[in-house]
């Protein structure tokens, strides 16, 4: 061929054979700054992110890779240079009428996330959002879920940000990347059929993994330390009828919540468990006030399952990797602290087999590893039906000392897990700083009251934290 390829897995290019209008396959995540102190140097504006993106991108090469098909579909997809790469098509720039509220840029999101990528370009983008109330930004991402394996790809987010306030002292990269000529059709379509006469049964697996039932590839992928994503397992029984679980159209919702992390520290300390546990018991307590507001049957046996992504290390390989376990949420439990109980026991079980990564090893990720984690996550659901599991909860420890953007302090880090077909909500959590943050993303139909969802997560911490009562 005349350029050099990189064929997609079955798997990566799974994500984009499912994608449809109504399930855009990207995950996202939003972060508020504080805009620096007025100065010539320090101040931090859309020709200062660009830059940024610029000096950092040769550490995620697979952002300057765009995707050509195949023709005749007779080999996967492979990943080719952009020759007319771009970065100021990927790095936006987006405003709030000042003084931008929370609320209009809950607003915005929703917009822009909702909408798919451009497939004919490297699959990602960043929105610089300037005019947010008391002297703030937002930095808003969007990347394919084919593109973040976590080997060869992490999320660009996780390279942008540093521990140190001073950009002078941010770490420099050589950059001499020369694209490679892109191949020709043809040159795709001999390189596939001689695949073929080297491999007769690529064809076979070809419309097993990628025509005929993408959805059993999802099987493995890689996490943040280079090893794989298992298929989540004990898939016996399907998910409980829930209004989570229905036709969705393309318009999204996104709602936040946030809350000190130290009161999820003292109710383990109070009830046993961990800090996930917690943060079960609370969702699962939101959701049951949620249902009865909305007048849903809720009785003693009522169960919301949820799919959550667990890290836990590779045996003998000292990586770690990202598996999915079902946990059927007690929202029919009246009691905050059973419900906690019995979220503690419905975990236990993969924390015993010894391979649980703690949140001290997650949290020690190089750069900012969450946003990698929680799209690793969303891989491991998009390829799931919905009849297994009722929605995704995503919660992903990050660093506990302030992060900086070219000198900006990281006020709030909210995870955006996107919805897979007949699922209308998802949570995604992350620990930062101190503080936990909810990043809720529905339906705009089947979840209008997203909000009354989010108040409601902090109305069950509050009846778990002893010193509230």
């Amino acid at each position: 061929m005349t350029g050099v390829v990189d064929r997609l897995s079955a798997l990566d290019a799974s994500y984009l054979y499912m994608e449809e209008a109504t399930t855009p396959m990207h995950t996202g995540a939003v972060a508020v700054f504080q805009t620096p102190p007025p100065s010539p140097d320090a101040a931090f504006d859309y020709d200062r992110l660009v830059r940024l993106v610029q000096a950092r991108i040769p550490l995620v090469p697979r952002y300057r890779q765009k995707v050509r098909w195949v023709p005749g579909n007779l080999a996967g997809p492979v990943w080719v240079d952009d020759e007319a790469f771009d970065v100021t098509y990927h790095v936006r720039r987006s405003a709030l009428p000042r003084p931008g509220s929370d609320h209009q840029l809950h607003e915005l999101v929703a917009r822009l996330l909702s909408r798919p990528l451009d497939r004919n370009r490297p699959l990602w983008e960043v929105y610089l959002v300037e005019g947010l109330s008391d002297h703030r930004f937002a930095l808003i991402t969007k990347t394919h879920q084919a593109l973040v394996d976590g080997i060869v790809a992490l999320d660009l987010g996780q390279v942008l940000l540093d521990r140190s306030p001073d950009p002078e002292g941010a770490p420099r990269f050589d950059d001499d990347w020369l694209p490679h000529t892109e191949p020709s059709s043809l040159d795709l379509f001999v390189g596939a059929v001689g695949e073929i006469v080297q491999r007769p049964t690529a064809v076979v697996d070809l419309v097993r993994h990628g025509v005929s039932d993408v959805r059993r590839t999802v099987g493995r992928a890689g996490s943040a330390a280079g090893s794989a994503l298992s298929m989540a397992r004990h898939v016996a029984r399907t998910a409980p009828t829930s209004p989570l679980n229905t036709e969705i159209g393309e318009a999204r919702r996104f709602a936040t919540v946030r809350a000190d992390l130290t009161r999820f520290k003292t109710v383990r300390a109070q009830h046993g468990g961990t800090v996930n546990d917690v943060v079960l018991a609370v969702i699962a307590g939101a959701l049951r006030a949620w249902l009865q507001m909305r007048g849903e049957p809720v009785n003693a046996r009522t169960t919301v399952r949820a799919m959550v992504p667990v890290s836990v290390a590779v045996a003998g390989e000292g990586a770690s990797s990202v598996e999915a376990y079902f946990v059927d949420l007690p929202v029919g439990e009246n009691s905050p602290v059973v419900r906690l109980h019995q979220a503690s026991y419905a975990m236990r079980a993969h924390q015993e087999t010894g391979t649980a990564v703690g949140a001290q090893s997650l949290a020690g990720v190089a750069g900012f590893g969450p946003p990698t984690l929680h799209a690793l996550g969303a891989r491991a659901a998009s390829g799931l039906s919905r009849r297994v599991f009722n929605l995704v909860v995503t919660n992903v420890p990050g660093p506990q000392v302030p992060l900086y953007l070219s000198g900006a302090r990281m006020l709030e880090a909210y995870p955006v897990v996107p919805l897979a077909k007949g699922q209308a909500l998802t949570i995604g959590v992350t620990s930062y700083d101190g503080t936990m943050f909810f990043g809720l993303y529905g339906d705009r139909d089947a979840m209008s009251d997203l909000d009354v969802l989010g108040e409601s997560l902090l109305d069950a911490l509050d009846e778990l934290d002893d010193r509230e009562r």
